[in-house]
């Protein structure tokens, strides 16, 4: 390791708890933590990894007014769901708690009342949107208005989800109430501040200065961007009914502000744990000999480089974080994943479609990772990755090894005899590959990290391939055995440096080498199989995937974008004369055919049952001529001839076009007479 600690303290962030968890999440946060937990245990390293559930805040009352639920049965819903998936994924925490749990509550009562009782904190009245209907403040969220920037309706007091601009609530034109649907009143109310500009001299010694050289440069630009501003008192407090009441006078109906509340619950995750295995938790939070880690997505980099740490400065016993490694952000087929659009790969989802294949998502995930600028994930991308290098390169070595070992040597581990200038070679390359995969991981390049374990795998293959032992087991026995134990001994070396990107092949691999689990220090060796050890018959670690499976996501994508299409906006209201005035009427389709010259436009002769007419329709990239004879539908008769293409159309027939485009006849749901008067 080239950063010494005593012990080191890892959090990921807190997943918030009114949905499900996607890959979005998993490529910025989930997948590198793991990786970092899982090497620093590897390296027999004392760490204590944490995360949990982030359940307080206004869009959970949302959620749970929407489903008609309370929001505890809301965070317990998805809770469960994501905890539980988190750990099918293999995801190592420690500890995985929830922010409505007792002792987080606590916890953070404690951390307010601190600052409160040491005058760290300051008291502010301003005048807030309060519904008088419902007698309650409003939450950003909580108010809805015309958009100041591009004048739609249906902006959020937050953002206008139409043009994406940050407002606030009081920026909205024609603000209602999304509880009564009334227009809100400002009205005083009290609430408790954090003065961040008390510490912004702090904050830039320690990023500007301390942290210029060693955190990535996304997240430095960021932090300096926003100290540059000058930052300003930032509310601890709301008016909430869902949260962590405010332990002071004065402070019915008030909550810990959600951004206060859900980082002091990796403190709480962490004495859970260490209540629960007999640890101390305080000097994981508190001794200058930890380094503390976080694994946060873009969104969240402000809240655990600025916002975080000055309150662990204002405190006083904390120490905080060393690195704060943000990844950016991961689109999904070209497109920004969204959870409203409910345009992503949920995580359960993936667990259920692809049974006993956590380990492609993984590396997957880490091959595509977000870690300097945005990556798209494509299921293309996803099943070449699969088919080409988990398969075709480290599942095939493996395989091979395992197979010729088994029936060379009857799963007996052969003894090496006098080594080749190439085998040399090749075990040196062998030594090298723990320290080069060791050092990218210590600097948080996961995804150079892992194409360096699959380096390890290329040059097992490549080994094999250039000293073709299924041949010269024919003629030489003895140099085959020595290949056979160099394989083997590669093999032997993937069950560790691999362990921490695709944990459960590890496991397989062990087992089939019939290895216990090794420590990080026991890579590069060249005799972790003895001579004479017995592995198991080989197991395929990996499966192909099929076109037809990717098609199957990429059409529940398609249905996700169809569903997401914006109805046409209704048109300009017309008066009940005028719409008497149409004269719609049912009619048959006796002859068709195109329109010369023309991709969309077929000539339709239409039996109205007051007469035969030439009708000119835009249906032909819907509709063979051939196919619609004899088709009733509905004609509007009345409508002034025009000429179109030189043909008199006299008439429109009417089509309903649906989301995706599709045209289809407006027509009886029985037939009916032709001339029937459509009312």
């Amino acid at each position: 390791m080239s950063q010494e600690a005593k012990r080191y303290t890892i959090t990921a962030a807190l997943p918030y708890t009114n949905g499900p968890v996607h890959i979005g999440h998993l490529a910025g946060v989930y997948i590198p933590s793991d990786i970092y937990a899982r090497f620093l245990r590897s390296n027999k390293k004392d760490v204590v990894f944490v995360c949990g559930s982030d359940e307080h805040g206004v869009p959970i009352t949302i959620t749970a007014k929407k489903e008609g639920v309370s929001p505890q049965q809301v965070v317990d819903k998805y809770h469960k769901i994501i905890g539980d998936s988190f750990k099918e994924l293999g995801v190592s925490f420690d500890k995985y708690h929830r922010t409505s749990d007792k002792l987080h509550h606590e916890t953070a009562s404690d951390f307010f009342k601190h600052l409160h009782s040491e005058d760290l904190l300051i008291e502010k009245v301003s005048e807030q949107y309060y519904d008088e209907k419902e007698n309650e403040f409003l939450a950003d969220r909580y108010i809805t208005g015309t958009c100041p920037h591009c004048k739609s309706d249906g902006a959020y007091g937050d953002q206008c989800e139409k043009c994406g601009t940050s407002l606030s609530a009081t920026d909205l034109i024609n603000p209602q109430s999304a509880l009564s649907g009334n227009k809100p009143v400002m009205k005083e109310t009290k609430h408790w501040f954090l003065p961040l500009d008390k510490y912004e001299a702090w904050l830039k010694e320690w990023i500007l200065e301390g942290h210029k050289s060693d955190w990535k440069s996304n997240v430095y630009g960021q932090c300096k961007s926003w100290l540059d501003q000058g930052l300003q008192p930032r509310a601890v407090t709301r008016d909430l009914d869902w949260g962590i009441p405010v332990p002071a006078e004065g402070a019915d109906g008030k909550v810990l502000y959600v951004w206060f509340d859900a980082p002091i619950g990796y403190i709480s995750a962490t004495k859970q744990w260490a209540k629960e295995n007999g640890k101390d938790w305080e000097p994981y939070w508190k001794s200058e000999d930890t380094k503390m880690v976080q694994f946060i997505g873009k969104d969240n980099i402000v809240f655990h480089c600025i916002i975080f740490p000055a309150m662990l400065k204002a405190h006083g016993d904390f120490i905080v974080p060393e690195n704060v490694p943000a990844n950016e952000f991961l689109n999904l087929e070209g497109d920004k994943i969204s959870t409203s659009r409910n345009w992503a790969v949920w995580l359960h989802e993936y667990l259920e479609d692809f049974p006993g294949m956590q380990d492609v998502m993984r590396y997957v995930l880490c091959a595509t990772a977000p870690e300097t600028k945005d990556n798209d994930f494509t299921w293309k991308d996803f099943q070449t990755r699969n088919n080409s290098e988990l398969v075709g390169i480290y599942g095939n070595f493996i395989n091979r090894v395992v197979v010729l070992t088994n029936k060379y040597y009857e799963g007996v581990v052969p003894e090496r005899a006098e080594l080749s200038a190439y085998d040399k070679e090749v075990l040196a390359e062998l030594k090298a590959f723990p320290a080069k995969i060791a050092k990218s991981i210590e600097l948080y390049r996961f995804r150079e990290a892992l194409s360096e374990m699959m380096n390890l795998a290329r040059l097992g293959n490549k080994y094999l391939a250039d000293e073709e032992p299924w041949k010269l087991v024919k003629t030489d026995e003895v140099r085959t055995k020595t290949i056979m134990n160099i394989a083997l001994q590669i093999s032997a070396n993937l069950t560790i440096v691999s362990e921490p990107f695709i944990p459960f092949t590890a496991t397989k691999l062990r087992t089939m080498l019939g290895l216990e689990q090794l420590s990080w220090d026991e890579a590069g060796a060249d005799d972790l199989l003895l001579a004479g050890a017995q592995i198991e018959k080989a197991e395929l670690l990996f499966r192909k995937i099929e076109d037809s499976e990717m098609d199957a996501q990429l059409a529940k994508l398609e249905a996700t974008k169809l569903a997401n299409q914006a109805v046409e906006p209704q048109k300009e209201n017309v008066s009940f004369d005028d719409f008497c005035g149409m004269d719609i009427r049912v009619g048959t389709i006796t002859e068709a055919e195109k329109v010369k010259k023309t991709k969309k436009l077929l000539k339709l002769t239409i039996d109205t049952g007051i007469d035969t007419r030439t009708v000119v329709s835009g249906i032909a990239e819907h509709y063979k001529p051939e196919a619609i004879i004899g088709e009733q539908v509905s004609i509007l008769v009345n409508l002034a001839p025009r000429t179109i293409k030189g043909i008199e159309s006299q008439g429109m027939v009417l089509m309903a076009e649906d989301k995706d485009g599709t045209l289809r006849f407006v027509k009886p749901s029985e037939a009916s007479s032709n001339g029937s008067i459509i009312a």
